[in-house]
């Protein structure tokens, strides 16, 4: 019989592959606290947080056109993960996109993950580390800080 631990939730991302026990063990990161991989709940409240301000800029200036929100979503993740490594929503939530050796990810890798987040499949490809196929192209993680 199988039990319900076994199983987990569907927002626990996939389970660790091999001798792997916590999504970011195989690269050297923390099971929790600061260092450790985002899970999916604040990853995927940061990202409201960041559509609904993106939303509230298109509605007031662009008539809540959907090719404005998205292009003012795509500037704000390329300015502030560019320039700080994280976005509001990360910032608010508290993690940080960093490259494997924990640095801030930077403004060329900000521009290419973005615009891959933007094109939606690529985040939702995602390995045993519960990073997506944006963050595995430029060697990144989002992270807690």
């Amino acid at each position: 019989m199988v039990n319900r631990q076994d199983l987990g939730s569907w927002m626990e991302g996939p389970p660790p592959s091999g001798d792997q026990q916590w999504p970011g063990q195989r690269l050297g990161r923390p099971e929790s606290g600061p260092g450790s991989i985002a899970r999916f709940g604040p990853r995927a409240a940061a990202l409201l947080i960041d559509w609904l301000i993106c939303s509230l800029l298109s509605a007031a200036f662009f008539g809540y056109d959907g090719v404005a929100t998205l292009a003012i979503f795509l500037v704000e993740q390329v300015l502030f993960v560019g320039f700080f490594g994280y976005s509001i929503g990360h910032r608010i939530l508290r993690m940080q996109v960093q490259t494997l050796d924990g640095r801030p990810a930077g403004f060329l890798t900000a521009l290419i993950r973005s615009v891959l987040l933007c094109l939606v499949i690529p985040p939702l490809v995602i390995d045993p580390d519960q990073r997506g196929l944006h963050d595995r192209v430029r060697n990144t993680g989002l992270f807690r800080i």
